[in-house]
Order: C-alpha cells, then structure tokens, then sequence
C-alpha cells in the first residue's frame, strides 16, 4: 500500500514507487494518474487517519445537532463577531481538511501560534463548533479558493439571533459553565471578608431558579416571604419574636446591648476654610474602630453648612448616612448613623431656643435634637452660652431658659412618662448628652493659669481644674443638675492664636480655658460609660480645640 510519506504530492506523482525485485522491462508499464496523496497529520497530534475523521465527524454532527444545519453550509448563528468576511464556505465546497490540502507550514504556525497557547491541540483537533470556521479561514487564505468560486458576503443578521459564541463572550448566561467557574471563587471571597461568625446565604449557590427570581448570590440575610407576612410592624412588644424592635433584633445586633457613640463640639469662629482633613477630628487614634453614631455640635459655625455636612460625610464614609441635621442661626448639628440601623430609629425631632434678648439674634441660644433608638430614647443638646469672665449669672440664666423651653418630644411617646417633668427637658429621655461652648473659665486670672502651664513637660491639669467655673457650680447644684463629666486630662481649649500652639497673644491677653465641653446624664445609673475624652490639637483654623468623647450607651428593647 500507499503509505504517503515526508515527500512531497508532486514528487509521488513523477517519481513512483518502484520494487526493488522487478526487471527493467517492468518498469516500462504505463503509469496511471493519481490524485496527490493527502498530506499526513503531523505526529504530534498522536491521532491516525480514521480517527481524525471520527473526531471531524462527530464535531460536525454537533454543530449539525445544535443549529440545525448541514455540515457543509456554515451556521450563520455559531459564527463568531469577529470571524471574516470569507470565513463562509461556498455551498458546493467542503471545508473538510482531508479535502482542502494544507502544508505542513500552515498546520506548524497553526500549532505555535499564541492563540493556540502552545498546545498542539489546539485549532485542530477541537470540537468546538467555530472549528470548521477557523478551518474555512485558514483554506480562504489558500490561493486555490479564490479561482474556484469568489466568496460571498454573508447573509444579513436578524435582530433576534442568539449566537452561542456572543453568549459565551459576554458571561451573562449563568448556564454556562465558564460563568459558574468565574463566580464561584468571587462568592467565597466575598464571604470570606464577613468573618467566620457570620453563615453563608442559602440563595448563594442557587441555580437561578424561578424560586430566588434569578438572583446569583446576595450577602444578606435571606428573609422568607412567610416571616414577612406574619410580621406587624405597627404593634409589637417587648416578648415579641417578630418584632421590628424587640429583644431579638437588638441581640442580633447589639449582643452585649450597647452602642457605640461620638460626641463632639467646636466653635468655628465663623471661618470659611476648612481644615485639610477632619480624621483627627472624627477618628481620633485611640479609637480602633468607628462608632455607631457620630453627633456633631458646632457654633459660630462656617458660612456654608452644606459645605460642611459634606465635608462630614466624606470623612465618614458611604457606611454612614445623615440621620438629621439642624440649624438654629450659626449652632449647627448633625447626626450620622451607620447606614444598617437607621430602620430602629424612631422620628427625628427638633427644637431650639434663643437666649438672647433680641430674638432675632441667634448667636447665642440652644440646638435640641431627639430620637428613640429601639427602646431608648436620647437627647442631644449644643449650645452657645454667653460669653465673658464674670457672666457666671448670666451663663446660669442661659442654662434655664434652655431646660425650661426646649419643647421635646413632640410626637414620639416618651418611653418613661411617670418619671419626667415639663420643668425640665433632660427628665423626659433615658439618655442626655449636652455639648457646646458654655464659656465657663478659669478663674486666677492669666497670670496664675500660665504658670500652671509652664511648669514642666506635663502640665498639672488638676490644678487648674480647681479654678473652673463649672465644676464649681456643678458641685453647688446650680446648673446641669443630675450630668456628669468625663475626667480631663487635655489642655485648655481656648483661646489660642489661628494657626498657633499658642494661647492668646493679643492685646486682650484673654485666660487660657475650658469652654468646650461634653456632659451625660443617664436616667438609669450606670447606662452611660465614658470610654474617652480629649480635643484635637492638630485642628487650628479656629481659636477654639475641637473637643470629643467616645462613650457606650446601654440600650433596651422596644415597642413597634
């Protein structure tokens, strides 16, 4: 038999075969014409001549069997975006590779081409269906198609073709294996970052069936339809399993029941410029991780407050959203909580109160802002107190009309009615937190509150503690009765030049202070506890330090 060998189709034809046993007269038989021996697949591909046509066969029946075509007519919907215009056969042609000779040149630069990867298999014995296209390609380029028959343009698309190859390309059809290969990974490194603690979602590794409505995978909770419709979220109890605001949710959220809360305040002194960075300001270093809810206060605050609240925000982060702001002249105050607890917020109120005589002037007065967070009703406070050495009466003054006139709650029920007063606003909420400028010196004069400064490398706060003016009408009982204090251990936050380490240099030569300040005030002992307490030394666009307290708030379960 015919082995076809290494030569060539043209030396087979001119140079046969000859036995080597046969006389010279033999050899002058007439040779009869034959075809140009097919050329033999390359060695590498460790396939014989009958399997490659059971391998050519079946990827044509496939393609047959899926686009519902003859093999030698080219499937318009399994062509590929990107295939040429010659990449279609003509209908009298085959685009079989036994039938369109193809030299060895070809099927090598086929092989090692760096679409193929280095794989010798690649491009030639695939059963892909874009195999016979890729094939039809490679003939088109031969210079013998071209004299047969020209090529013709391929037929026009529809609008509604779905091809195999786009859907591929794409990733959207979650029934393709490429696509569940690519998601699966994504899904265990989205969980991963949740921590052990929390399960996996059963909808994650759903199908997409018609049950999850074509969902992949959520990191939510799943919440089953039936526990919905069950729910009522307009009467609830403290028992309640389903309630919005019960025991249940608090410990899914709050296990050891507290809250973690940021107050802070600082006069501005009415300056445009903002600083640089508010991190100091807002995540202060001693604290590892960001808080619950952050409460703002601010007076003489900067003439543009959206500028501002934005400025709070981006510090803060997408995983806090503006739970309510108010303004009453130049106080300010906002309130950002973290986006997944706004729903056990009750309506935010509002009130102020000006303590000036001329009410129009609203320098000086006092921001109220009040909410029932689950069972826990709270109440935020910032005011401006007048100002002064010696208006300790008028400071006095300030502070009851701003108890006595701060018209809240409005319409949320007080949680603990038989123990409030209409005297007496801080009565009316479990926990009170007032914050501000209260312009409460320290007593001595310059002269004695800079030598306790400048006695060493750490400065003796106690000792200019004993010249301040609100603790010592605290311990009288004259003002801010029944609140208490954090302990200081940071230096006066007032008066220093702009820009400044310095405290006032000025003509005035006022008295170094502690004017800014944080005081809570708990209706059931023990529920507020201090964590921090200092002010910000790196923040200089304004005479004032901003000053901040981080505390934990107990918080209880509530009616819907």
């Amino acid at each position: 038999p015919d082995v076809p060998g290494s030569e060539s189709p043209a030396l087979a034809c001119s140079t046969p075969a000859t036995p080597s046993g046969e006389d010279p007269p033999a050899r002058a038989a007439p040779i009869a014409p034959r075809p140009p021996a097919r050329p033999r697949l390359e060695r590498a591909l460790s396939l014989d001549d009958k399997g490659w046509r059971r391998r050519r066969r079946g990827s044509q029946e496939d393609l047959e069997a899926r686009n519902g075509t003859s093999p030698s007519r080219g499937s318009v919907q399994s062509e590929g975006p990107g295939a040429p215009a010659h990449s279609c056969s003509p209908p009298c042609l085959s685009t079989s590779l036994q039938e369109i000779p193809k030299s060895r040149g070809v099927l090598s630069s086929e092989r090692g081409s760096p679409s193929s990867g280095g794989n010798p298999l690649s491009g030639v014995a695939s059963s892909s269906p874009n195999l016979p296209h890729r094939d039809a390609a490679v003939a088109g380029s031969s210079p013998r198609l071209p004299s047969l028959l020209p090529p013709r343009p391929p037929p026009a698309l529809s609008l509604d073709i779905a091809s195999d190859s786009l859907r591929t390309a794409n990733k959207v059809d979650s029934d393709l294996a490429d696509y569940k290969l690519r998601a699966q990974p994504l899904l265990v490194r989205a969980h991963s970052s949740l921590g052990p603690g929390r399960p996996r979602s059963p909808l994650a590794c759903d199908d997409c069936s018609l049950r999850s409505a074509k969902s992949s995978f959520s990191l939510l909770a799943p919440i089953r339809s039936k526990d919905v419709r069950s729910r009522s979220y307009l009467e609830g109890s403290l028992l309640a399993s389903g309630a919005l605001l019960g025991a249940d949710e608090l410990a899914r959220y709050f296990p050891d029941r507290n809250v973690a809360l940021f107050v802070a305040t600082w006069n501005m002194q009415g300056q445009k410029e903002l600083p640089p960075s508010l991190d100091e300001f807002l995540l202060p270093a001693e604290a590892d991780y960001a808080q619950d809810l952050y409460v703002i206060g601010v007076q003489e605050g900067c003439s543009d407050r959206r500028e501002w609240e934005t400025r709070l925000q981006e510090t803060l982060g997408p995983h806090y959203v503006l739970l309510s702001s108010a303004a009453h002249g130049v106080l300010y105050m906002s309130l950002f909580i973290r986006r997944d607890l706004i729903w056990f917020c009750s309506e935010v109120e509002c009130s102020t109160v000006t303590t000036r005589i001329v009410s129009q002037i609203k320098t000086k007065g006092a921001l109220g802002i009040s909410f029932t967070f689950f069972g826990t009703s709270f109440l935020f406070i910032t005011s401006h107190f007048t100002s002064g050495d010696g208006k300790v009466a008028e400071r006095l003054l300030d502070y009851t009309r701003t108890v006595q006139a701060l018209a809240l709650p409005r319409n949320v029920p007080d949680t603990n009615p038989y123990r409030s007063s209409a005297a007496d606003v801080t009565t009316r909420f479990d926990e009170v937190f007032w914050f501000g400028d209260f312009n409460f010196r320290l007593s001595g004069g310059r002269t004695v509150v800079d030598a306790l400064l400048c006695q060493g490398l750490v400065v003796d706060v106690p000792a200019l503690l004993q010249h301040d003016q609100l603790i010592r009408e605290m311990r009288k009982g004259s003002i801010f009765k029944g609140f208490q204090e954090p302990d200081i251990h940071f230096l006066p936050s007032y008066k220093f030049d702009i820009g400044k380490d310095t405290y006032d240099s000025t003509s005035k030569q006022r008295t170094p202070s502690y004017t800014d300040r944080v005081l809570y005030r708990s209706r059931h002992k023990g529920d507020i506890c201090p964590v921090s307490y200092s002010s910000c030394p790196g923040i200089k666009t304004s005479d004032h330090r901003p000053v901040y307290g981080l505390f934990r708030v107990k918080v209880r379960p509530g009616r819907d």
